[in-house]
């Protein structure tokens, strides 16, 4: 078994500036090869607190993966940690030096003299090319408690680390003779504890496993199986996914990389689709954006403009822009003045008395369906339901016979 963990470099991930998606990216990829990643951890740009985690990574650790802090600036310190933890001295290597002289030749600028660093390597570091930036990566092979430990240095942009992982990472690296083959079922509709519910035993298990988990567009529920072989690990996990996918089947709406937005598409069957959004800021469309099923889209909080797309005055006067009734005339609208097959409509009060109130409706010219919510939080948050709830009640409505059908 070969025993993993990601440490994070950079104050800005501490104090929540940035989202640390590499640790993310890198935890993905080790559970796919069958690595067991034990800890993921964020450090601030400090040498003692660097050298410091390194140093209990690596006494406990085979593969230790850093993401960030190989900028040429003062504050970029995972060379000079990793070397301090390993006795070691940084040396300048001419031939990463004359590589990053050549990228600002290449460029017509000369190379600020802070980028030097950058070209540094110590005796157990190899050099790992980065054809898409300035900072090199390490690849570091040391011995602790007599046993072999490998420490990967990473660059922190995204792009750049995910390069550098797939073409001069892995292929140096010992992986065990594993494979792990992993579906992801997503359903909406149900919540967490009721899934949990209906596949308690299966749950308990530990290989395969069954997990669950919250996600903004329902629950996902994760089965995986991990064996000598890919054919062994889906031979493995294929009784438990076929009795997951039964059981949840009433609710899911698709598996892996499939979006709900492309459930909806999927739908529609070759219908086109109309959407008017009042206070939801373009949140529905935005998730509808590349599909090709999406039509046209009307997205304002004007009284004016949402009459001349189908909500009444009456409507207006009687009950507001956020109520049921405005939300199926808008759909209708949606439908009849955008010119689409289908109409779709999200209105919500997004902030201030009220937020959270949101109505959203489907109209397909034979179904008209509305869905009332009220859901508190910030305005982000409050859009983002709203959304996916209208996308949500297309999804339940187009899957269902049409009355007479």
């Amino acid at each position: 078994m070969l025993l993993a963990e990601i440490i994070s470099v950079g104050t800005e991930l501490l104090l929540g500036e940035i989202v640390d998606s590499n640790a993310a990216y890198l935890a993905r990829e080790l559970a796919a090869r069958g690595v067991t990643l034990h800890r993921k951890t964020v450090l601030g740009d400090n040498l003692g607190r660097l050298s410091e985690g390194l140093r209990l990574a690596l006494s406990r650790a085979d593969l230790v993966l850093v993401g960030g802090g190989l900028g040429p600036t003062d504050d970029d310190l995972t060379r000079e940690a990793i070397a301090e933890v390993l006795g070691e001295t940084p040396q300048e290597d001419p031939a990463l030096l004359a590589w990053l002289e050549g990228l600002y030749a290449h460029r017509g600028r000369v190379m600020p003299g802070v980028n030097r660093k950058q070209a540094w390597l110590i005796p157990s570091a190899e050099a790992l090319p980065n054809p898409v930036g300035t900072a090199p990566g390490w690849f570091v092979r040391t011995r602790v408690g007599g046993r072999e430990r490998l420490l990967v240095a990473l660059p922190g942009p995204p792009r750049e680390m995910q390069r550098m992982w797939r073409e001069e990472v892995l292929p140096r690296l010992p992986l065990p003779d594993a494979a792990l083959h992993t579906v992801t079922l997503h359903t909406q509709g149900i919540g967490e504890s009721n899934v949990a519910e209906l596949l308690r035993e299966l749950t308990r298990t530990a290989n395969p496993s069954v997990a669950t988990y919250a996600r903004k567009t329902g629950v996902d529920v994760r089965v995986a199986a991990s064996a000598p072989t890919p054919a062994e690990a889906q031979a493995l996990a294929a009784p438990v996914l076929a009795t997951v996918r039964e059981r949840l089947a009433r609710w899911t709406w698709g598996e892996d990389g499939d979006t709900l937005a492309g459930a909806v598409t999927a739908a529609l069957a070759g219908r086109t689709l109309g959407v008017v959004e009042a206070g939801s800021g373009g949140a529905l469309s935005l998730l509808l954006a590349d599909e090709p099923g999406f039509l046209d889209a009307a997205v304002t909080v004007d009284h004016a403009r949402l009459i001349t797309l189908g909500l009444t005055p009456v409507t207006l006067r009687d009950h507001g822009v956020v109520s049921q009734p405005a939300a199926l005339e808008l759909a209708r609208g949606a439908r009849e003045h955008l010119g689409a097959d289908v109409g779709l409509a999200a209105v919500t009060t997004a902030k201030g008395e009220g937020a959270g109130r949101t109505f959203v409706a489907l109209s397909d010219g034979e179904r008209a369906e509305v869905r009332a919510l009220d859901w508190p939080g910030d305005p982000a948050q409050i859009r983002e339901r709203a959304a996916v709830a209208a996308l949500a009640l297309a999804l339940r409505v187009l899957r269902s016979p049409a009355v007479g059908a």
